[in-house]
């Protein structure tokens, strides 16, 4: 076993310190166009959905150049997984939508694991940001769920607009979820008007 892991020492020492810092920088690469190629497939072959935002507490501070969101269904009442024991502290849950009749999508139902649905309805994924009981492991009778669309990349100085619009229920996201639930925003609508249209790339 020494032996092993003085061979494996050696071999190591022997490989040239730009060689290693090379592999590095393609290993980042590499990461990176996963993630956008992540990213390119839910905008192109998610389903789109239509989410109303709601007013954020203004203590919230625009951060950076981007907008903070908040949803219809970013609280929701656990229905059936009250009281039940979670599989781990912030778990994720999925959340049946529907469409009203003005076309937004409501939440239907929330579970533990995806369930099948129907046209039109969309499961979407989300995470509880926080558990009840003892343990931390226990579904609240409220949950509060994040979906990984909770903030929006603007142009510098259009911030400020969009958080009043949003305050003011004018903002409203289109999303596209994929059958997995993994969600990405496509767009912005003003008035129902697109203002911010996200790129596959």
């Amino acid at each position: 076993m020494n032996k092993t892991i003085a061979s494996l020492t050696e071999l190591w020492q022997r490989i040239p310190k730009a060689a290693l810092f090379v592999a590095a920088i393609l290993i980042q690469c590499a990461l990176l166009v996963l993630m956008v190629a992540d990213r390119m497939q839910i905008l192109r072959e998610g389903s789109e959905v239509t989410l109303q935002t709601q007013p954020v507490d203004p203590r919230d501070l625009l951060r950076g150049d981007y907008v903070v969101l908040r949803y219809d269904i970013s609280q929701l009442p656990a229905g059936a997984l009250a009281g039940k024991p979670a599989a781990e502290r912030n778990p994720d849950v999925f959340v049946k939508l529907a469409p009203n009749a003005n076309g937004l999508y409501e939440a239907v139902s929330v579970h533990a694991a995806p369930v099948t649905v129907t046209v039109p309805e969309i499961l979407i994924r989300g995470r509880v940001s926080h558990s009840c009981g003892s343990t931390g492991r226990t579904f609240c009778d409220k949950l509060t769920i994040k979906y990984g669309l909770e903030s929006y990349f603007v142009p510098e100085g259009e911030g400020r607009k969009l958080e009043q619009a949003r305050n003011q229920q004018k903002l409203r996201v289109v999303a596209a979820v994929l059958p997995s639930g993994r969600a990405a925003i496509k767009r912005l609508l003003l008035d129902g008007e697109p203002v911010y249209e996200e790129p596959w790339y």
